[in-house]
């Protein structure tokens, strides 16, 4: 049997380990990959210039990213020991409830491009979204994904998936610290160029 860390997380368990390595490396992937798009178009030039095709298929492989950390969460979660203190359905549904409207609602405003960091290919949006749910937090779908694992943990009643959580807001944090200034820079350069374009005529 294996040893039990404090009878919560069980730490001898590989899949934990897969699980936390996922959540750490898909922020870090499209963060890296996103970057090199905007300074050297390295994907738009394996899409023969086609900046639209190219982040439909960032987009892709974002979600099937996606698809696969989570399968490895709940894998993480079910090798690992049920705590009854830790298993509350209801608080777990009314999670994914609010968890799900901020990300369905965020994707249904931004759309495929907006989603899927359009603006690092050169497609920007004509102006901020500041409606629902923006209006409630700047980075709804990282809340509201956050907000999922914590419901999947406590549907388990997995503890583990309470320190799993704790890491998706920490590498989610981390890359708000990133992406916000980046993309702040994106559109401030445009507005540059749309003034100086202005003068010039």
């Amino acid at each position: 049997m294996s040893q039990l860390t404090g009878g919560l997380i069980d730490f001898s368990q590989n899949s934990l380990y897969f699980s936390a390595l996922a959540i750490a490396f898909n922020p870090t992937f499209w963060n890296i990959v996103a970057r090199q798009e905007y300074h050297n178009k390295t994907l738009t030039r394996l899409f023969n210039g086609n900046s639209l095709r190219a982040c439909y298929a960032l987009a892709i492989t974002i979600f099937g990213l996606g698809l696969f950390r989570d399968a490895l969460y709940e894998r993480a979660l079910r090798h690992q020991p049920f705590i009854p203190a830790y298993h509350h359905p209801y608080i777990a549904y009314v999670l994914f409830a609010i968890g799900n409207t901020l990300v369905l609602t965020s994707y249904y405003a931004l759309g495929i491009t907006g989603t899927f960091l359009g603006d690092y290919f050169g497609i920007l949006m004509d102006e901020p979204v500041t409606g629902f749910p923006f209006n409630i937090t700047g980075a709804p779908m990282y809340w509201g994904s956050t907000m999922s694992f914590l419901g999947t943990s406590l549907l388990y009643g997995r503890p583990a998936g309470v320190l799993l959580t704790t890491q998706v807001f920490l590498v989610y944090l981390g890359a708000l610290q990133f992406e916000d200034p980046f993309t702040s820079q994106i559109y401030e350069k445009r507005e540059r160029e749309e003034q100086e374009g202005k003068k010039t005529k």
